[in-house]
């Protein structure tokens, strides 16, 4: 696992995704919108995963075959690692501490996990092993995670950060399950962190001053999103699944506490393009 990884600054276009939580269908469908929308242009893509992206829906060893892919696909690519995420990295590796809390992460949800592998046998040792032994880039994939990435002006995370502490300080726990002190901070955060983790509701990604929050509840309401960073034409663009199987443009829901939001100003016509901001939320 890496702390912190870093997108070289050569990367002209980012595409942050959401909780996929096991819904390898919608993922299939936003890699594929982004394959279309890139295929023409010369410009160097990276994807980045913001975790979760196992247990609860029924096809988590689909997801992770697809991040692989994806990863190989465009080699500047990340995945942030999910508290899910590394429930699973545990039960993978064999460490005592996931061995006595297995049951606990059953009931989160794991159980849905291991199913979706067909593996045909029932002891978890067992299971592991064919696993290990039919899929050995599932452990890699999460074992090579990060808890931070950065590009720029941005930061991404799986749940956010702790709010006052420099970057290389910030606690495992809190990349992974952070909430109230970080969703509930006022001002700037050294940069612009996009995040998943909490639910947003509307199903729509939210927006504040320091934050981009794109967990929509994809396995819950088969919306899963994801947020374009283009600094060459200076846009920021939100695409999601639609109920007939199809991506489409979806707009933030602003959340504006009295100091704007970093999607406050548009770029030119388009109403799903918006002027990029810096990590001060400055258009």
């Amino acid at each position: 696992m890496t702390r912190i990884s870093h997108l070289p600054d050569a990367v002209e276009r980012v595409y942050a995704i959401g909780d996929v939580h096991g819904r390898a269908d919608l993922l299939a469908l936003l890699l594929d919108f982004i394959e279309a929308r890139t295929r023409a242009g010369p410009r160097r893509i990276a994807v980045v995963l913001l975790g979760d992206l196992v247990d609860r829906g029924p096809s988590s060893a689909g997801v992770l075959d697809l991040a692989i892919d994806a990863l190989a696909r465009w080699p500047d690519s990340r995945l942030c690692l999910g508290n899910h995420d590394d429930w699973m990295r545990h039960f993978l590796s064999g460490a005592p501490p996931m061995i006595d809390d297995a049951e606990s992460w059953l009931e989160q949800r794991g159980a849905e996990t291991l199913e979706s592998y067909a593996t045909g046998h029932e002891r978890l040792g067992e299971i592991r092993t064919a696993i290990l032994r039919d899929r050995p880039g599932h452990r890699a994939l999460l074992d090579g995670a990060s808890l931070l990435v950065t590009w720029r002006d941005f930061v991404f995370a799986h749940a956010g950060i702790e709010p006052g502490v420099p970057l290389d300080h910030q606690r495992m726990e809190d990349a992974l399950s952070i909430r109230r002190p970080f969703l509930d901070h006022v001002g700037p955060l050294g940069a612009i962190v996009v995040h998943g983790h909490t639910i947003q509701k509307p199903a729509r990604p939210h927006v504040t001053e320091n934050r981009i929050s794109l967990d929509t509840g994809a396995v819950f309401r088969s919306v899963l999103t994801m947020v374009e960073l283009d600094v060459l034409d200076a846009t920021m663009r939100f695409w999601a699944t639609g109920p007939r199987g199809k991506v489409e443009p979806t707009l933030p829901v602003h959340v504006d506490r009295g100091l704007g939001t970093v999607a406050d100003r548009h770029a030119g016509t388009d109403a799903n393009a918006f002027a990029l901001p810096d990590k001060k939320g400055r258009h």
